[in-house]
């Protein structure tokens, strides 16, 4: 099962914040992150492809869910 890290409504760089910390203390994949804006779903991909997770991106509705694993 996929842990949720929901930073819809937040701004940057609060869900980098979130979903890093998330990242660093899951043993493995995989977690979901949902973001409101587009700059926070690019900002929150670089961050975790840097820390060597892929990342697919989906849109719903407004939002934006990205999915990681490792």
């Amino acid at each position: 099962m996929s842990e949720l890290v929901d930073c819809r409504g937040l701004s940057c760089p609060e869900p980098v914040m979130l979903a890093r910390e998330a990242m660093q203390n899951a043993e493995s994949g995989p977690l979901t992150v949902m973001v409101s804006n587009a700059v926070a779903r690019d900002n929150v991909s670089r961050t975790a492809k840097s820390m060597g997770w892929k990342v697919e991106v989906e849109e719903e509705g407004e939002n934006f869910k990205l999915n990681l694993t490792r």
